[in-house]
């Protein structure tokens, strides 16, 4: 196997694993509506990456870098999408919505939401499409097609992906019945809701690498 994709593997598994907006809103909705809102939210945000990898392949990301309105205008819309969708998730601890079971959504919980608020957290998220604009021809060797070898590259990150945050939804809907308690449910909530919130802040503070 190429020495370039074993290094990138590497690298893509370690940014796999770190905390960040995903996890966090993983945790969010499998508390919310189970297994299968949590692996509704894991396969919106491997879309998201998909798309971003398909727009850094054909140049389009560069933008991004190129261009500071548009680096600003994606900035800014990610980071209300975040914080609005933090607020939402404090908000609700007060509303006393019906806890998630282990094998199905809560009562008003949808799985299709699940899956939209994962892809909008990483196409509204600009440091995802410069990510996969930076890192990824640093791993394409002279002379490799540029397109496939980037794909290739970004289906590993993607398959990484599916893996860890899969699992993650795994072991947060087991949790559910020390989470299903009222107490440990609205704290719990009420974290991640903080935490979406200064995920918000912090991406709209972001600079252009």
């Amino acid at each position: 196997m190429d020495l370039q994709i074993i290094a990138f593997a590497g690298v893509a598994a370690l940014l796999t694993v770190t905390p960040g907006a995903d996890m966090v809103l993983v945790t969010r909705n499998a508390i919310y509506g189970g297994m299968r809102a949590g692996l509704s939210t894991t396969l919106g945000i491997l879309a998201g990456c998909l798309a971003w990898a398909v727009l850094s392949a054909a140049g389009l990301s560069a933008l991004l870098n190129a261009s500071a309105a548009a680096f600003a205008v994606l900035k800014l819309a990610g980071a209300v999408y975040l914080i609005l969708l933090g607020l939402q998730t404090i908000w609700r601890t007060f509303q006393g919505g019906e806890p998630a079971t282990d094998n199905g959504a809560s009562g008003d919980w949808a799985v299709g939401s699940a899956f939209r608020q994962g892809l909008l957290t990483n196409l509204l998220n600009p440091k995802v499409g410069v990510f996969y604009m930076t890192l990824l021809p640093q791993f394409v060797s002279p002379g490799q097609p540029v397109l496939v070898t980037s794909m290739l590259l970004a289906s590993i990150h993607i398959v990484f992906g599916l893996i860890w945050l899969s699992g993650y939804s795994f072991i947060v809907t087991k949790a559910g019945d020390l989470l299903r308690r009222p107490r440990v449910r609205r704290l719990l909530e009420r974290v991640t809701g903080a935490v979406l919130v200064a995920l918000g802040l912090r991406v709209a503070f972001v600079e252009r690498s």
